[in-house]
């Protein structure tokens, strides 16, 4: 199967029509994925055109909100981003008082790394935190991006299809222990990847239909050592009856002390202790965040 590299144009119908000709004769030119891939990726899909920019980590100015927001899925199955069994890590959640908006699946330095959908690459670069990192955007405007790699295959504005090798896993950035760290992130939105997305041997896809409430895109409403318990909405309905616990944070600034903080806000040290699995004794490190209650 050959790989398409392509820039984002649309695509005359008679080109089109001629590429079905050649698919339907069994030419060996292009595959039907391949050329679906083409289609879902012309200029004519507004998901993809929404704030491209192959040179902003982040594109969006602020996150897109307006929750419930529903995300269809053409597969029901996803390519396994390593090739050897998925052992999930770290979870998306609270973790070391701040957020981890990702999930982290163990690697060895140099592993392949395969695009779990079929894509548009829309970033490829360095930054202090994710180290080589690359972001893979879908037909229904979804983002992945996979971070701490040891080396990146494609470029920006690749066309990828789902399974093929995009890079190799590492340890760069800021990252203990060779890992892949993946994000699943919708207009600005982080969403907990294992809400999309089954990492267990099926490699299912929840469902085609996938509606996102507030719970999975707030990572202090999960822990990353356990697994939530994934209940997924399938309609607008069942969407706006999940019922959502708002989380009460603070970032934690110079001088602050736990007896401060929880005179301020009208709890208890143990209180305190209790949401975020610390001691007393901990040292409060300014810039982290404290869960204050639910």
């Amino acid at each position: 199967m050959s790989t398409i590299y392509g820039q984002d144009r649309a695509i005359d119908p008679m080109y089109i029509h001629g590429l079905e000709e050649k698919i339907n004769t069994h030419l060996d030119f292009l595959s039907k994925e391949e050329f679906n891939l083409m289609v879902d990726y012309s200029s004519v899909n507004p998901l993809i055109n929404e704030y491209w920019d192959n040179d902003k980590l982040k594109p969006y100015p602020i996150p897109i909100k307006n929750v419930p927001f529903e995300i269809d899925f053409k597969d029901s199955t996803f390519a396994s981003p390593v090739l050897i069994d998925k052992v999930v890590t770290s979870r998306y959640g609270w973790r070391n008082r701040r957020p981890h908006k990702g999930i982290d699946i163990d690697l060895v330095t140099g592993d392949s790394l395969r695009a779990i959908l079929s894509g548009k690459v829309r970033y490829v670069g360095y930054n202090r935190g994710y180290g080589k990192c690359i972001i893979v955007r879908h037909s229904n405007g979804l983002e992945l991006l996979y971070a701490h790699l040891s080396n990146q295959i494609v470029k920006e504005n690749d066309l990828v299809l789902k399974g093929q090798v995009i890079g190799n896993g590492g340890v760069t950035g800021n990252a203990r222990g060779s890992h892949l760290h993946l994000e699943t992130i919708f207009k600005g939105n982080f969403i907990n990847p294992e809400y999309l997305f089954d990492f267990g041997k099926s490699n299912k896809i929840r469902n085609d239909k996938v509606w996102v409430t507030n719970k999975w895109t707030s990572p202090h409403l999960h822990s990353s050592k356990r697994q939530s318990d994934i209940q997924v909405a399938t309609s607008f309905k069942e969407a706006t009856n999940q019922k959502v616990v708002e989380v009460k944070t603070h970032r934690i600034r110079r001088g602050d002390s736990l007896s401060r903080i929880a005179n301020k806000y009208g709890t208890s040290i143990s209180a305190l202790c209790k949401a975020n699995k610390i001691r007393r004794t901990t040292i409060l490190k300014p810039g982290k965040r404290l869960i204050i209650g639910f």
